[in-house]
C-alpha cells in the first residue's frame, strides 16, 4: 500500500525554514559529519508531492535539480517553469493532489514537502508517517512546521541520533 510521507528538518523550535525562507542554518556537508537519512528515504518514493513555495525555494539554490528524475507534482494554480520534463503542476483539493500522487508513485511512497501543504494533508488525515530530523539550533523566527490547533495523536516508531548533534524522529500519523 502506498503510504503518504512527510520528511522535515526542522529547528529545536519547530522552524522548516527561517526569515525569507533562509536555510542557512541547515548543516553543511562540510562541517561535523551526519548520517545522510534523506537517500534511503527517497529511493523508497514513487512521487512527490511539493508546495509552490518549497519548489521556488529549492529552484533559486541553483545547480543540478536534486531529484533526479523523479516525478515532481508541484501544488499550484500558477504557470510553472520546471527544470526538468519529470516536473509537472497539479491543483485542486488537497486530497485530489495526494491521490494523483498517488497514482503517479505506481505503488510506491508518495513524499510530501511544503510547510503548507503537509499542514493541509495533516489536517485531511492523509499523512502517514512524519520523519523529522531535529537541528540543534534555535531560529526564534521563521517558518514553522505546525501551525497553531490541529492537535494530532502521533505514535513513535523510532528516534536515533545521526550525528552532528541531530537527532531524526519518525512518527506514524
Amino acid at each position: 500500500m502506498t503510504r503518504v510521507r512527510a520528511f522535515f528538518a526542522t529547528s529545536l523550535d519547530g522552524m522548516i525554514a527561517g526569515p525569507e525562507d533562509a536555510l542557512d542554518w541547515l548543516p553543511d556537508h562540510g562541517e561535523e559529519e551526519a548520517e545522510d537519512t534523506f537517500t534511503p528515504f527517497f529511493a523508497e518514493i514513487g512521487a512527490m508531492l511539493m508546495g509552490r513555495r518549497t519548489f521556488e525555494v529549492v529552484k533559486r539554490l541553483g545547480g543540478e535539480w536534486p531529484y533526479g528524475d523523479s516525478p515532481i507534482l508541484v501544488a499550484t494554480s500558477r504557470a510553472l517553469d520546471a527544470p526538468v520534463p519529470s516536473v509537472r503542476a497539479v491543483h485542486g483539493t488537497i486530497e485530489a493532489m495526494v491521490e494523483e500522487a498517488r497514482e503517479v508513485a505506481g505503488g510506491r511512497d508518495v513524499y510530501l514537502d511544503g510547510g503548507a501543504l503537509f499542514r493541509s494533508a495533516l489536517e485531511a488525515d492523509l499523512i502517514d508517517e512524519i520523519t523529522m530530523t531535529l537541528v540543534p539550533v534555535v531560529l526564534g523566527e521563521g517558518i514553522r512546521l505546525f501551525s497553531e490547533g490541529g492537535r494530532r495523536k502521533l505514535t513513535l516508531e523510532s528516534a536515533r541520533s545521526i550525528g552532528a548533534g541531530m537527532v531524526q524522529i519518525r512518527y506514524r500519523v
